[in-house]
């Protein structure tokens, strides 16, 4: 009796949340203020890190910048003071955790306080087939994007918890959430970040730490050169053009500004109920699905164009 009971309380709160997520698409809820909150984003040298920068900079948040590439991450720290933001870099290395963990240190003996917000921001791709790629390639793609999540939120959860106070936002991807060809580097590690993050979210509300909010994005895929030469379908394509940095990243803190635990980009709340839905079908029945738009083939130019560039490095996001 106490289990029916239960299932239909949990049906009812399944509809009314359904029904709650679909008005706030029409009457947009109240955003918190992050005026004096300290920002860490990593990844923060260019692309999306450095708007994230401009964009927290812009509600007076102050703002942490942490990049493997000094230059360019002082560059981002220059765009922020001379909005009349407060910014402090960081040479780090996240795929290193003794390097996260010493400059997690740092940052806390140089400004006095702790890290009320952060924003796992940086990531890589590999370019290239599987059977064609270096394994250090892929493995770095994987500590990137996957590994160093779970170094940076052990740096820095711990006291959020202590003040129940903070906010985790993890840049992921709809790549992970559904797959294609010849980036299995990138998908496997977004589908890692995804797990990751939605088991850390699942663990602080079993605690109750309600005052530690997490947000998993998964944009669409963004027009920063990452995965320049990506070609869907023609037809989809002018439906779904890929995303232009700055509307990927207001959309990304219209999010994090109203607590939304999950947002995909450009919002389109059915996506999320089609992925599901999708998972439900036989296999053959996405494949063809995936001809149809173009997308079982889409990252064949994009191949192409890495192995005509001059450098064998990775593409890195921002």
């Amino acid at each position: 009796m106490i289990f029916l009971m239960d299932l239909q309380m949990m049906l009812l709160d399944v509809i009314y949340f359904i029904l709650r997520n679909s008005l706030r698409i029409v009457l947009r809820p109240r955003t918190k203020p992050v005026e004096g909150e300290l920002v860490l984003i990593t990844g923060a040298g260019g692309g999306l890190g450095r708007l994230f920068a401009q964009e927290f900079t812009k509600h007076g948040a102050e703002v942490v910048l942490w990049d493997i590439n000094s230059s360019s991450n002082e560059q981002t720290a220059k765009l922020v003071r001379e909005m009349g933001g407060k910014a402090h870099t960081y040479t780090v290395d996240v795929t290193n955790p003794e390097d996260v963990y010493r400059n997690a240190d740092l940052v806390r003996r140089d400004l006095g306080r702790d890290v009320t917000m952060l924003v796992n921001n940086a990531g890589v791709v590999a370019g290239a087939r599987m059977l064609d790629c270096p394994d250090a390639l892929m493995e770095r793609t994987m500590k990137v994007n996957c590994h160093a999540l779970f170094w940076t939120v052990k740096a820095f959860l711990p006291q959020m918890k202590a003040q129940n106070h903070g906010h985790i936002v993890t840049i992921a991807s709809v790549l992970g959430l559904f797959s294609t060809a010849c980036v299995e580097d990138y998908c496997a590690s977004k589908f890692a970040a995804v797990g990751f993050h939605e088991s850390m979210a699942h663990e602080l509300l079993a605690e109750e730490v309600d005052g530690v909010k997490t947000t998993l994005v998964c944009p669409y895929i963004v027009d920063t050169g990452m995965f320049e030469g990506c070609k869907i379908r023609e037809e989809v394509e002018l439906l779904l053009p890929p995303l232009e940095p700055q509307y990927c990243v207001e959309q990304a803190m219209n999010a994090i500004l109203i607590d939304q635990p999950l947002v995909c980009i450009p919002r389109v709340d059915a996506l999320l109920y089609l992925i599901s839905f999708c998972r439900l079908l036989p296999w053959e029945s996405n494949v063809v699905t995936y001809r149809f738009m173009g997308s079982d083939k889409c990252m064949y130019p994009f191949i192409d164009t890495m192995k005509n560039r001059v450098s064998n490095g990775p593409s890195v996001t921002a």
